[in-house]
């Protein structure tokens, strides 16, 4: 969303803003536009897994209030509960967006998996932000005793701003937590040298809360304090500082109150001080402060036009070093849209349909939504939201409880409770020794701007080198859909060198491949591929000893487990049953494919197998082979499609005086062409002769195979494949082999209408689709979906995106 840059000036005293001031400010809009960080949520279907249960995620990318353009390829590594890597997986990110699945290993025996996703332009930055999350797997009772670990219990003193200064009237924070994270209440009392009762303090909120001191010359601090498990404790304060300033803050209708205060004996670099402050990394406000006669000074910051996210503000001395920061959290409820869901059909008998309409208000940007339907009765885990994840603890270090909590009302106790996680949790994005310098980030990792490339290089035993125009034809056959062979014609460089961008294939593609030009040149021709996928470092083993939930899902009531234990005790019921089950006679009712059915088996593979399209039988069709080109074919079979041609002359020959450039207009755009499922131009596909196509599909828009947007669908042409293109051909040309992204599950939902009766539905979770587009071409999308045998009570949770970087997050039961 893009909200322009509210930059704010004070004058305090008698000196204007300096030169220093503005080149910061032209440093940071640097930052912003070309070093923004991303941050990322994953949407699960559900918080807890059975062993061999598929897990299913999308993922959500976004860099400060916006989506996302940084990165093409997504990264998620699971870790099991030692902290050992089980799994590194690579998925496309398709509109700033990636869906995946990962199935729990049938021998696993811990009771949770560690998730770190991330994308490659993450890395250059601080790891902390990285995305971290326990799902949590539902192991069978066993014999073996528990030991239950004693809690021990920490409480750490923040002042704000960062110190504490001698005669400054100091709000001081604390947090108390046990060793695994989690709170703790404490209450206690501040003590100084002489034992003697400065204030008394208690937990408010998650083991947090403020008191203020003011700190005497020669003096120290200590705290006396007792936890809710009644052991006494002893713990240190601060030590406060002579010399120095500080910065606290406050929000009050629309305006950040700010007050800076200096020691009463400060020396001069703390009389003459520097106030920016910076949100999603663009700074909004820059001002002077004059303490030379006064001690201390307030000023306000507009934030009613700010987007929602933590404003930081950092105090500078007079030599434009950082000395003092503070963070508040901004929320103007602008971040919010909500997608309506019209529940048409209830069923929650047994086996019984379900229908539900989503739609979206604002249909002129692209709204990206995934939906997770189970059985109301699971263990849940509502503590933690797109909203929360992305706005909040992606944003900021340490570990938050229920962060979706603080966005769960609009009470003045949450946003003071809210402010209490400012006060005490780390923020530090920049380094503002670097900023003062103009020095940016060293960028390890450049934005990765294309998915996987088929490339490589021709070797010879004469030469390296090729003869100019010579091309390798390269025969893909993916592991997935070995019947589907595609051909890629590729010219060669004068180094031997050959590069396709832009592709998408997932596990294992097998590459023949085959020179043009002199079959002696080609018998003694060697080709070395390079792998698709980027090179990345990833960690093969995680720290968990300090990772927050490393004990067992003890949020969850009883009842919620025992229900979950008992869908779990069904499902390995059935499953032995069904293993010792004899069927004899089966009736397998299906129909007979279409000749469309039968090209698009054959021809298309991913994304591209989606049924949202046009498909046309080009080879079965008289029309398209009395076509001029495809275009001139197409223009009169799809409603809307208009294009302007070059004008022909004599025979169809272009007009030498005609500078007509081909192009296209769909559902007002552009849409994306493919030749073989790989990116092209208007240009190459006007050349194809028509008997030289077999099959065409046209995707209503968006979509989501498209590198770009897709916002106006996509032209995919399959040029025929020749009859000797089989295994026999194959067999006699050299090949490779390449790593594609991972292969994902297509979700299963069943459809009782047509299949009859067999063994028990214990399906917990009933529904999972991970994209759901809508815009002005797909207003609302039906979703169906059938009930499984046991479920009484329905969980839907829809979460989502849209194009001007708002979030969406609607939980409903049906019941």
């Amino acid at each position: 969303m893009q909200y322009g840059k509210f930059l704010f000036f004070i004058f305090i005293g008698a000196f204007a803003i300096s030169a220093r001031a503005q080149q910061i400010d032209s440093v940071l809009s640097v930052y912003h536009d070309k070093f923004q960080q991303e941050k990322v949520h994953l949407h699960f279907d559900k918080p807890i897994y059975r062993k061999e249960e598929t897990v299913w995620f999308k993922a959500y990318i976004m860099a400060g209030n916006e989506l996302s353009d940084f990165s093409r390829n997504f990264y998620v590594d699971f870790f099991d509960a030692n902290g050992q890597l089980m799994k590194h997986t690579s998925y496309p990110v398709l509109e700033s967006s990636a869906k995946g699945s990962y199935d729990i290993p049938k021998n696993y025996s811990g009771k949770f998996i560690h998730i770190r996703a991330y994308t490659q332009w993450m890395l250059n930055f601080d790891t902390s932000f990285l995305y971290n999350k326990n799902i949590f797997v539902d192991q069978p009772d066993s014999n073996s005793k528990t030991i239950i670990e004693k809690p021990i219990t920490k409480v750490h003193f923040l002042p704000e701003g960062g110190n504490m200064i001698v005669g400054v009237n100091t709000n001081v924070a604390f947090i108390a937590t046990n060793q695994w994270g989690e709170p703790v209440k404490v209450s206690g009392a501040i003590l100084n040298s002489k034992e003697e009762l400065i204030d008394s303090f208690v937990s408010v909120h998650d083991g947090m809360g403020v008191f203020s001191l003011i700190p005497n010359s020669n003096e120290t601090y200590h705290c006396n304090w007792v936890d809710e498990n009644g052991i006494n404790n002893i713990s240190p304060m601060p030590a406060s500082k002579i010399n120095g300033a500080t910065i606290a803050a406050t929000q009050l209708s629309g305006k950040a109150i700010f007050l800076v205060s200096r020691a009463a004996d400060a020396t001069e670099n703390y009389k003459q001080l520097h106030v920016i402050a910076t949100i999603n990394q663009l700074e909004v406000f820059n001002g002077n402060i004059n303490l030379k006669i006064r001690s201390t000074i307030a000023s306000e910051i507009p934030t009613s036009e700010l987007p929602t996210g933590i404003l930081q503000l950092t105090l500078f001395d007079a030599n434009w070093i950082a000395i003092a920061e503070r963070v508040l959290f901004v929320n103007n409820y602008k971040h919010l849209f909500v997608p309506a869901m019209n529940i048409l059909t209830k069923g929650l008998a047994k086996r019984s349909k379900n229908s539900i309409e989503i739609s979206v208000q604002d249909t002129s940007v692209l709204s990206n939504l995934s939906i997770a339907i189970t059985d109301a009765g699971l263990v849940t885990d509502n503590t933690t939201t797109i909203v929360s994840q992305l706005l909040l603890s992606s944003d900021i270090k340490g570990y938050i409880v229920n962060p979706a909590y603080y966005f769960s009302s609009k009470e003045d106790s949450v946003a003071r409770h809210l402010d209490l996680v400012m006060l005490t949790h780390g923020w530090r994005r920049f380094k503002w020794d670097d900023i003062v310098q103009h020095k940016f980030p060293i960028i390890t990792y450049p934005p990765d701007s294309d998915y996987l490339q088929i490339s490589g290089k021709v070797f010879n035993s004469l030469h390296v080198g090729t003869k100019s125009g010579q091309m390798i034809t390269l025969i893909l056959q993916q592991k997935s859909n070995e019947k589907n062979k595609q051909y890629l014609f590729l010219p060669l460089k004068g180094d031997g060198s050959f590069k396709q961008r832009g592709t998408i294939f997932y596990d294992t593609l097998k590459i023949f491949y085959q020179l043009s030009g002199d079959k002696k040149l080609t018998d003694l021709a060697a080709v070395s591929f390079q792998n698709a996928l980027p090179k990345i470092s990833y960690a093969k083993t995680f720290n968990l000893l300090n990772t927050v939930g490393v004990k067992n899902y003890h949020d969850a009531d009883s009842i919620r487990l025992k229900w979950n234990k008992f869908i779990n005790e069904e499902y390995e019921r059935i499953k032995k049953l069904s293993a010792s089950t004899t069927l004899k006679d089966v009736t397998v009712i299906g129909h007979l494919k279409s000749a469309k059915e039968i090209l698009d088996e054959t021809y298309t593979s991913g994304l591209f197998s989606d049924n949202n399209a046009y498909p046309f039988d080009v080879m079965n069709d008289a029309r398209a082979q009395g076509s001029l080109d495809l275009f001139h074919y197409l223009q009169n079979m799809i409603p809307g499609l208009t294009m302007s041609l070059p004008i022909l002359g004599t025979n169809g020959a272009g007009d030498a005086n005609s500078n007509n450039a081909p192009g296209l207009n769909w559902r007002d755009g552009t849409p994306d062409l493919f030749l073989n499922e790989i990116p092209t131009d208007v240009l190459t596909l006007q050349g194809i002769q028509m008997s030289d196509v077999a099959y065409i599909k046209v995707f209503r828009p968006p979509f989501m195979g498209a590198s770009g947007s897709g916002a106006s669908g996509a032209i995919a042409v399959y040029t025929r494949k020749p009859s000797d293109v089989n295994t026999q051909l194959i067999k006699g040309l050299n090949s490779a082999t390449m790593i594609g992204y991972t292969a994902t599950k297509e979700f299963y939902s069943p459809d009782y209408s047509e299949m009859p009766v067999t063994t028990k539905d214990v399906r917990s979770t009933l529904y999972w689709n991970p994209y759901i587009l809508l815009d002005k071409h797909a207003k609302f999308m039906r979703v169906e979906f059938y009930n499984n045998d046991i479920s009484k009570q329905l969980r839907i949770v829809l979460e989502g995106v849209n194009a001007a970087g708002k979030l969406a997050r609607v939980e409903q039961i049906i019941e």
